[in-house]
């Protein structure tokens, strides 16, 4: 099935873009409730995943000492601002590492002050300012708990084979092949019908197991911080937190996003065909209006779709719409 076209940009009266993707809507059975594109469509989830990759550690008993905030690290994309940074560098303190023992590479911080303050004193950034670093971290901890070599990034460390045991379990999907992400771990591929059945998982687990504890300690560290997720204007924190922590979302590279939303034990999996985080977040913000979860006069939600557009004046330009049979 061809991508459904969603998202399309006017300006004046003209349609200058169109946005096309995929999108799935699960229930608590794993079953398909809404679909646009092809359910069967096999991506690569990026970082909407790392909810899935924290599990191992949290079933390992090795992060029963970790507080909300770490927690909520394991599964962030964060802007490499100082409450990012900070925390990331005492963990790491913490387990007698440091910034050396990281795999994820250095990354320049998108968080502006952060930014600022690395050219004003001539410094260079970090591998704890890497986006995944808080995630990279959690294997950190986990590879101590397994004693396993220092290259716990590799698909045949046994760090990696436990994040691929539980992203299948979850997905229910035999992923098909892998990448290596930004961040150099693996990153395996799914259909978007199993990332959104995984997402359905996480929004209806109770704490009867251990796998349904740690699922639960991850939600709710979401919900209570979402500031560490990503971060100041990120689409994350600011849709979060309209929400009022009700609804769980995680940005992925390339176009890809997904919502936990508890309540209706429901899980949405999106990815733009584009690649574009403009189409992915109009997208997921969509589907949220749509279910009755984000309101569409909310700031958060007008920056993403139905707001809008200005040029650097301030002067309405155009205006992001989706398109007829999308969400419908």
């Amino acid at each position: 099935m061809a991508p459904h076209p969603m998202i399309a940009l006017w300006r004046n009266d003209l349609l200058e873009s169109l946005h096309t993707g995929h999108a799935v809507v699960c229930d608590e059975k794993g079953d398909i409730v809404q679909a646009w594109g092809d359910p069967d469509a096999v991506i690569f989830p990026r970082s909407s995943c790392k909810m899935i990759q924290a599990l191992p550690l949290l079933e390992s008993g090795a992060a029963d000492h970790l507080t909300t905030e770490q927690r909520a690290l394991l599964c962030a994309s964060h802007n490499g601002a100082a409450i990012h940074v900070e925390r990331v560098q005492a963990w790491l303190s913490e387990m007698d590492l440091g910034d050396e023992d990281l795999r994820c590479g250095q990354q320049h911080p998108a968080d502006k002050p952060e930014a600022a303050r690395l050219i004003k004193t001539d410094a260079s950034p970090c591998q704890v300012h890497n986006n995944c670093s808080g995630k990279h971290a959690g294997f950190l901890l986990l590879n101590k708990h397994l004693r396993g070599d220092a290259d716990y990034e590799l698909l045949d460390h046994p760090v990696q084979q436990a994040c691929k045991g539980a992203f299948e379990e979850v997905t229910e999907v035999a992923s098909p092949t892998f990448g290596i992400d930004g961040c150099s771990a693996p990153n395996f591929a799914t259909t978007m019908h199993g990332l959104a059945r995984g997402m359905a998982t996480f929004a209806s687990a109770t704490e009867g197991n251990s796998r349904g504890r740690a699922i639960v300690s991850l939600r709710e560290a979401m919900a209570l911080h979402p500031e560490l997720i990503a971060g100041k204007g990120r689409a994350c924190t600011e849709l979060m937190r309209a929400m009022g922590g009700k609804v769980m979302i995680k940005t992925g590279a390339e176009g890809v996003f997904i919502a936990i939303i508890p309540e209706a034990k429901m899980g949405i999996a999106v990815k733009a065909t584009c690649g574009t985080t403009r189409a992915a977040e109009a997208m997921i913000a969509t589907l949220l209006i749509h279910l009755g979860h984000l309101d569409p006069a909310h700031p958060a939600a007008l920056r993403r779709i139905g707001g809008d557009i200005t040029n650097w004046r301030g002067t309405k330009t155009g205006e992001l719409r989706t398109v007829d049979g999308f969400p419908i």
